[in-house]
């Protein structure tokens, strides 16, 4: 008769071998050293600028309240550029994301093309193209605009082709079996299933837009970016704590208005 101890342990698997996870871990550590050693980098050089760091940011404090009335028109524009290119590029996007989407367009010599153009436009950093849009418009908000615009549409159009290659196909099929056309799957089928997506995509970019927007005017794109050049380049460094202050409680308010949003979307 078997003894059955040696019987549990045979039909016992082997635990998996973690020899992987070291492996792992000692590429990635020989990673970390050749970039650091490529780049000039080292610990010791960050623990020796570590009391500089305290120091400018107790130059940073307290900061300088009355400056918000002179940033106060200067970060309104800056919204309405992250409104304006967000608005621009969801527009621009939903075209983009069905034309890049497989299951939408089956054609092969179609989404791949317009895939490799959208991976194009996300190359590009916005600060790069608000720099190309101002030598072309000139200084001011338009360029900003148009930054943000094409940084939406490569953002806003890669996350919703995603979504939209994970609907449920059960919908699609059956309008196509009772004979609709293109525009009627896309009406009755796809939009009920992403639009609540879509409108957490563009309310996640917008969030991000206010940011990109914030430094797009140190290449002359207008917004609360100049304000930036202008008091760190004066040593002002309690005025700058006071635009960063005056940003981020910007956008916390933005980021709870787009969580409010989304929980009664989705």
């Amino acid at each position: 008769m078997a003894d059955p101890k040696l019987s549990l342990s045979a039909a016992r698997p082997t635990p998996p071998s973690r020899m992987k996870h070291y492996f792992t871990l000692i590429l990635l550590l020989v990673l970390i050293w050749l970039s650091a050693r490529g780049t000039d980098s080292s610990l010791q050089e960050l623990v020796q600028g570590f009391p500089n760091m305290l120091e400018l940011l107790r130059e940073m404090f307290p900061p300088k309240w009355s400056y918000l009335d002179n940033i106060l028109p200067a970060m309104l524009e800056t919204i309405r550029m992250a409104l304006i290119g967000t608005t621009f590029g969801a527009v621009l996007a939903i075209p983009m994301a069905l034309l890049c989407a497989s299951n939408l367009t089956r054609l092969k010599w179609v989404h791949y093309p317009f895939r490799f153009l959208l991976n194009l436009i996300r190359t590009i950093p916005d600060l790069l193209l608000a720099a190309i849009f101002v030598a072309i418009f000139g200084l001011g908000p338009v360029p900003g605009i148009l930054a943000l615009s094409v940084f939406s549409l490569g953002l806003i159009a890669k996350l919703t082709y995603e979504a939209l290659e994970a609907i449920d196909q059960g919908p699609l099929e059956a309008l196509t079996s009772t004979g609709g056309n293109w525009i009627q799957i896309i009406v009755y089928s796809v939009i009920p299933q992403i639009q609540a997506h879509f409108m957490g995509f563009t309310l996640y970019t917008f969030e991000i837009n206010i940011r990109a927007a914030a430094i797009l005017g140190l290449v002359g794109a207008g917004g609360i970016g100049h304000y930036y050049e202008v008091t760190l380049g004066l040593l002002e460094y309690e005025k700058t704590s006071m635009i960063i202050l005056f940003t981020l409680a910007l956008v916390i308010c933005i980021d709870v208005i787009s969580m409010k949003l989304r929980e009664k979307l989705l």
